[in-house]
């Protein structure tokens, strides 16, 4: 089953700002804020001092609907058209692996699906029409 579907503003750096002016402009409550410097340590790649501050993933609430939002990824280009995605929510790895495999039918992956220290499944994939997809396997505490 899927729990829910988001939309997902992806913003170029400056998402705290973004939290505040949509806190304000939309009466959103901010449920939830994570840094790039929250992320587990990976020695192989660490996470550079410049971009700790950024936004990983902001979870705000507008009426009854959930926004989200987070800064680019470092290292990767902001792009006009894929900055509002989608984000879904399986309940369960299975269907998160036949939702993406459906969603990847002519379209093309971006991210494979993996395990992250947020979800127990997580892939990006850009369907045929253009559509930007974040499919995360909702955790057992959400």
């Amino acid at each position: 089953m899927i729990l829910g579907m988001h939309p997902y503003l992806v913003l170029n750096g400056n998402g705290q700002e973004a939290i505040r002016f949509y806190e304000n402009a939309l009466d959103a409550k901010v449920l939830n804020v994570q840094k790039f410097g929250d992320m587990p340590e990976n020695p192989e790649a660490p996470t550079p001092d410049a971009v700790k501050e950024l936004v990983l993933n902001a979870h705000l609430k507008v009426g009854d609907t959930d926004l989200m939002l987070s800064d680019t990824f470092p290292g990767q280009e902001h792009s006009i058209g894929t900055n509002v995605t989608i984000a879904l929510m399986p309940n369960d790895i299975e269907k998160t692996k036949e939702v993406f495999e459906k969603l990847q039918d002519g379209g093309q992956v971006k991210l494979s699906l993996q395990p992250t220290f947020w979800s127990p499944l997580y892939g990006q994939v850009v369907d045929k029409f253009g559509v930007f997809w974040q499919v995360s396997t909702a955790a057992p505490n959400n």
